[in-house]
């Protein structure tokens, strides 16, 4: 366990856990302190533009509405089908602009932004991730661009494969801090220092999310030197560069963009959705064998949980290359509004008032919810959690370690027992999820203490932590420290002491196989995983067309 030093006066913010453990409280983290955010700068003497659409996702035929503000006199927009070989698929020029104001709390209740152009889909077009870029020339010189995006929806005629990609569109939405704020910090509150428990998603996406370059650092970045104090160099990035704080945490440009790349370069046949479609339109699932998500996975409601559990136990297969099975959401207006009140749910949440204390959006595995991710995809978010990033497991394989390499998964790799895989492409962290385990004759097995059905088998893992390790060197202070340790112990006890503080602070990311009713799970359980098919690891394509190959034959 991690040896903190208080500074002289701060005994009365740590909580003594031993004569040699001094554990800070989560007051000592900088990520929830203000940092800039994006939204209209407002001076006429520098164009720009800020564009949103009225939906996530449309089917053939549905008319977007580009709803807008700019202070140049014409703009620019091109639509782009996003993928291996980026298409351009409408394109406008000389749009007439119009400036509104953004409204304050657009975060919470959108931006209210009149139409400034529409496109009919044709009927015809593919389902896919479709870029939306706006832009205005500058009196300066050059010209401000904006990124934003929709889905187009796979229908009976669109149809191409048994494989639908669902985009994990509440974690995007959980990080987007456009216009002052998110599910983690911001501008909200009376004292203006607050996160938003409501999210609309009636505004844009913060710079990032939809389209980055290809040098964007990411949040697992190259080991340091001993006793260096880390560096995010993330953080770093975005405030040089003018993205947003939390770009590399969520988006299609950080996440499901590579896994969509290399299954389009592989010859596989992918449909696209949200999670919003998921949880309005649930038959959608259907006409496919197979449903993938990648990258960060975090936030889900009762309704998409309940949908995929229906479609696997009827035959369905369900490839989870992701991680951060964490909190419950609720989505309102037609599935245009989030709400997360997470670990402040229990006091907060209005829906308390009903007792429906299922439905409060606090974390899966909370004791006043007690659902544990386990029984939907085989791991539970506060099972795992942080790698291989800042002072977490810092010098850790940055590999999964193989336990039962006889499992289907790993055919034709060449792994064996005790081997790591994918060490070299960093594929395990920035967040993991993972099971409470023990061994028996050299093997993992689930206890089953955390809620996790039996029959789960674990493939491979590796250990994680819930707290930042700290270094002792003078003036250091951790990007996230022990704040999430806490509150994982204040989650699912109920109290912080030392025996809570024991239990929660050890976790580990897991790759899980799972039987369920006719149909069958199978979790790589890191956010990082699709660096292996970029960073062309060998065994970690070659498990993800295992796993494709079998899911998708149905």
């Amino acid at each position: 366990m991690p040896l903190y030093k208080e500074p002289p006066g701060a005994a009365d913010r740590s909580v003594n856990v031993g004569p040699a453990r001094i554990y800070p409280t989560p007051g000592d983290h900088q990520w929830q302190e203000m940092r800039p955010y994006e939204a209209p700068r407002g001076d006429p003497a520098w164009h720009e533009i800020h564009v949103y659409t009225d939906a996530l996702s449309y089917a053939p035929g549905e008319t977007v509405q580009f709803h807008g503000s700019t202070n140049a006199p014409d703009w620019t927009i091109e639509v782009t089908r996003d993928g291996a070989h980026p298409t351009v698929v409408h394109r406008a020029e000389g749009l007439p602009g119009r400036f509104t104001p953004m409204p304050k709390g657009a975060y919470e209740t959108g931006c209210g932004w009149p139409v400034l152009h529409g496109w009919t889909i044709p009927e015809d077009m593919p389902s896919g991730f479709y870029l939306v870029e706006s832009s205005v020339a500058r009196a300066q010189g050059g010209r401000f661009v904006q990124h934003h995006f929709f889905v187009v929806r796979p229908t009976a005629r669109t149809r191409r494969g048994r494989i639908l990609h669902m985009l994990p569109t509440c974690t995007y939405t959980a990080y987007n801090d456009w216009g002052g704020a998110n599910h983690y910090a911001g501008t909200h509150g009376p004292e203006g220092n607050r996160m938003s428990p409501l999210l609309s998603l009636l505004r844009p996406w913060t710079r990032g999310m939809v389209k980055l370059p290809d040098n964007a650092p990411r949040i697992c970045a190259a080991l340091g030197e001993p006793m260096e104090t880390p560096r995010y160099d993330f953080k770093e990035w975005a405030y040089a560069n003018g993205y947003g704080y939390f770009y590399a945490a969520t988006g299609w440009a950080q996440y499901d963009r590579h896994f969509a790349v290399w299954a389009e370069r592989e010859g596989y046949a992918v449909d696209r959705i949200t999670q919003a479609d998921l949880h309005r339109f649930p038959e959608i699932l259907d006409d496919y064998a197979c449903v993938v998500v990648v990258g960060h996975d975090e936030y889900w409601t009762r309704e998409m949980r309940l949908a995929i559990e229906a479609f696997v136990e009827r035959g369905g297969r369900f490839a989870r290359f992701g991680a951060n099975f964490t909190w419950q959401v609720r989505l309102e207006a037609d599935g245009l509004r989030q709400v997360c009140y997470k670990s402040n749910a229990p006091e907060s949440d209005p829906i308390r008032e009903t007792g429906d204390t299922a439905r409060l959006t606090t974390a899966w595995e909370d004791r006043h919810v007690r659902w544990p991710g386990a029984t939907t995809v085989g791991v539970n978010g506060l099972g795992g959690t942080y790698a291989n990033w800042g002072r977490f497991t810092p010098r850790g394989s940055r590999g999964f370690t193989v336990y039962r390499p006889e499992h289907w998964a790993f055919a034709g790799t060449d792994l064996t027992y005790g081997d790591i895989f994918g060490a070299e492409a960093r594929i395990f962290g920035y967040e993991v999820d993972g099971l409470d385990y023990t061994f028996r004759r050299g093997l993992p097995y689930p206890t089953g203490e955390d809620g996790a059905p039996p029959a789960i088998e674990i493939l491979a893992m590796t250990p994680a932590v819930m707290g930042e390790s700290p270094l002792e060197s003078y003036g250091y202070r951790p990007y996230v420290g022990v704040h999430d340790w806490h509150e994982k112990a204040e989650m699912i006890y109920g109290t912080v002491n030392e025996e809570t503080l024991e239990k929660s602070f050890h976790g580990s990311g897991m790759m899980v196989s799972m039987r369920r009713g006719q149909g069958e799970v199978l979790t790589a359980a890191s956010c990082e995983w699709v660096m292996g098919l970029t960073r062309n690891c060998a065994y970690t394509q070659r498990i993800t067309r295992n796993v494709l190959d079998r899911f998708s034959a149905g």
